[in-house]
């Protein structure tokens, strides 16, 4: 039997909120398949099975909040019956308290609540245990406004404040445990400007290549090569990533951020990559993200170019390893084979984790990416 556990959506994530099953005891699922519906700080996430089986159980109920990795569901394997399987327990929401010891839920049952006459009625007539109920009375009794009150719907979630609440735990955790460090590079894009141009002369505007598409593809080709740089610091040590899943911050509308992976970026010509960034930017400001792209990303990348800074110095976002930022693409003063010109370039940086590489490496790194930058026919 596999335990299906509420998935980690990224380090900001310490629980989640299941919002809607997609499937039912008894239905077969295919890994990849998106079973549920979660939610979690920064948005509606559609989580997607890892597994092939029979779903056995589910054992939360929409709107109850579980810790991550708990089980949420048990899927049967080939082969497995309901009968020979062994069944967890159910899983407790995390809004549900410890069970009473049997002595005090005793004690408890056979004293009577403290509570106002009127704020009896009131409590009866709109269907609320008195026995659930905090009285804010003397000596804690119930009064009427503490049953208006408990009758109240919760207030919606602020989802902007518990963004920004998520971001910063995620961020001050990178900050104490990464030590960072820091390099940049302006590099010249002169060649590659000139070379969008004359390929996106003969194409319709919606299957024109940005720059940043190409940008993202120089950057995964050269983790090939520095692959230090591309996984993950667990358990006191670096693992490489199965692919190069590079994370693309994107600002939210709403305000916030997140920054789902583009899968596989180095293997990816740069027509599909343009299509599947322009689908990603569209789904995570819409709310509609998959729980892979959330979970697999193994390199961020934050371009704030289009807002006008020279330079962007990131924060690792673990547990992650490196952060690339790439600011503004501007014509600048620059000297060319001895001679004074005038040049697009950007300035690109690199914030990586010195656990899992050094300076030197990180500084070979950028200069591949501008290799390759000089050559962007071979991206």
């Amino acid at each position: 039997m596999i335990e299906f556990k509420m998935p980690s959506l990224g380090a900001d994530m310490d629980e989640g909120t299941l919002l809607q099953w997609l499937i039912q005891p008894g239905s077969s699922v295919k890994r990849g398949q998106v079973v549920a519906v979660v939610d979690t700080a920064k948005a509606a996430v559609d989580v997607e099975c890892w597994h092939d089986g029979t779903v056995l159980d589910l054992l939360l109920q929409p709107g109850d909040k579980v810790p991550v990795g708990t089980p949420i569901a048990t899927l049967l394997e080939a082969g497995e019956t309901a009968a020979t399987a062994r069944r967890p327990a159910r899983a407790k929401p995390a809004a549900t308290p410890s069970p009473v010891p049997t002595a005090v839920a005793t004690a408890a049952a056979v004293s009577r609540p403290c509570i106002s006459p009127a704020a009896r009625k009131r409590a009866a007539e709109l269907g609320l245990e008195v026995s659930q109920l905090s009285g804010s009375g003397p000596q804690g009794a119930v009064t009427l406004q503490d049953v208006e009150k408990a009758a109240r719907p919760a207030a919606p979630l602020d989802r902007n404040l518990a963004m920004r609440q998520a971001i910063g735990a995620a961020m001050s955790r990178s900050k104490r445990e990464i030590p960072h460090y820091y390099l940049s590079e302006h590099i010249p894009l002169g060649p590659l400007m000139a070379w969008l141009q004359a390929h996106n002369a003969e194409l319709p505007p919606e299957k024109r290549l940005l720059p940043g598409v190409a940008l993202l593809k120089a950057i995964a080709l050269a983790l090939r090569e520095y692959p230090q740089l591309n996984g993950f610091w667990q358990d006191g040590a670096f693992c490489p990533a199965p692919g190069i899943h590079l994370g693309v911050a994107i600002a939210l509308r709403q305000g916030g951020l997140i920054a789902p992976a583009l899968h596989d970026v180095a293997d990816t010509p740069l027509s599909e990559l343009m299509s599947e960034l322009s689908e990603l930017v569209r789904r995570a400001r819409s709310g509609s993200l998959r729980s892979s792209e959330l979970s697999d990303a193994s390199l961020t990348v934050t371009q704030l170019g289009d807002q006008g800074v020279d330079a962007v110095f990131g924060v690792i976002y673990p547990p992650q390893v490196a952060l690339v930022g790439v600011g503004r693409l501007a014509e600048r003063p620059w000297v060319h084979d001895g001679q004074l010109c005038v040049m697009p370039s950007a300035q690109f940086s690199l914030a990586a984790d010195h656990r899992a590489s050094d300076g030197h490496y990180g500084a070979r790194f950028l200069a591949e990416v501008r290799h390759l930058l000089q050559t962007p026919a071979n991206l």
